[in-house]
């Protein structure tokens, strides 16, 4: 089912010259350029109550903006009382520390158990607010900060903050081969064409930047802290396959793990049973979305990966030991 919804607007001067689709994307950051584009074309889009616009229309600044808006109705989610780690909390947002195993909005064979049903809970009148407030996504399996507004105009000013590069998010990771250097991998990612659960790099992909930098180095593994441009789907774990530089226990995009005759028993133990991505969301810096006050957090490492990171200091230690005695 679809209901009718009027937006309106007026275009900045700031965006004179922009493409009218593009524009309207900024304007109402809740919906997607491509389904904003699908309104153009459908003839719901009036610019100073001209309808007969096109995508590419260059903005002037100014200008009236009436969209009737067709939308899908947003299913009724259930609250349920589902514990939150929550690092900090105002009358404006929630900076939580997600656990392992949690899906952050329910979606097709998640329908309950994640974190918007635990929102819902904590604040039934964040069901007022788009997707419960929750500004960016973590995959199920990756740990860490993630940032929830609790009103429509903290999670409006989060969102553009988001797209104008002024939230800083790290990442810690572990992947697979030592690497050498520091560096920026720029590849759009798109979906998978066959494989829809998974993304790929891809020409025709949407723009994505990831940053790196080593922290430590193993036997045949590195430590990575890594900081986003881009906020795509799967975006670090594509990143870090494309240079064939896996994530540890990375079920999509990593190898399976192999016991190795050159690395320790317990390594070799440590790393079979570790059964998901080794990514964390361990910083996180932004501008209060009301008072404009910097303001940042730090999340320590989750102990499935401190344990992962000790046996493979070990397992390296081990190795030195083993050249120097020769």
């Amino acid at each position: 089912m679809k209901h009718a919804k009027i937006l309106t607007g007026t275009v900045k001067e700031s965006q004179c010259g922009q493409r009218l689709d593009y524009t309207l994307a900024k304007m109402f950051p809740d919906y997607s350029r491509s389904q904003i584009k699908t309104w153009i074309l459908a003839g719901l889009v009036w610019v100073n109550e001209l309808v007969k616009v096109i995508p590419k229309t260059k903005m002037l600044g100014g200008e009236c903006i009436k969209i009737q808006a067709l939308i899908d109705e947003e299913p009724c989610w259930e609250a349920q009382a589902i514990p939150l780690n929550i690092v900090y909390e105002d009358e404006a947002l929630l900076i939580i520390n997600k656990p392992r195993n949690q899906v952050v909005h329910p979606g097709a064979g998640n329908t309950d158990g994640t974190m918007l049903n635990a929102l819902l809970y904590y604040i039934p009148s964040i069901i007022a607010v788009p997707r419960a407030g929750i500004v960016h996504r973590l995959d199920k399996d990756t740990t860490g900060l993630i940032v929830v507004a609790k009103n429509v105009t903290a999670q409006t000013r989060l969102i553009e903050s988001l797209q104008a590069h002024e939230i800083t998010r790290k990442y810690e990771a572990i992947v697979i081969g030592t690497m050498t250097a520091n560096g920026t991998v720029e590849q759009p990612i798109a979906r998978h064409t066959i494989k829809r659960k998974q993304m790929v790099t891809h020409s025709l992909g949407k723009p994505a930047v990831t940053h790196y930098r080593i922290m430590e180095q193993f036997r045949a593994h590195t430590r990575l802290i890594l900081c986003l441009e881009t906020g795509r789907t799967h975006q670090i774990r594509v990143h870090m396959a494309h240079l064939n530089h896996p994530i540890v226990g990375d079920p999509l995009y990593g190898k399976r793990p192999r016991l190795s005759k050159y690395a320790s028993k317990a390594l070799n133990d440590v790393l079979c049973r570790f059964d998901r991505q080794a990514l964390h969301s361990t910083f996180l810096r932004l501008y209060h979305p009301i008072t404009s006050i910097p303001m940042e957090w730090y999340a320590p490492m989750p102990q499935d990966m401190v344990t992962l990171i000790a046996a493979l200091k070990e397992d390296t230690k081990q190795l030195k030991e083993s050249r120097y005695c020769l």
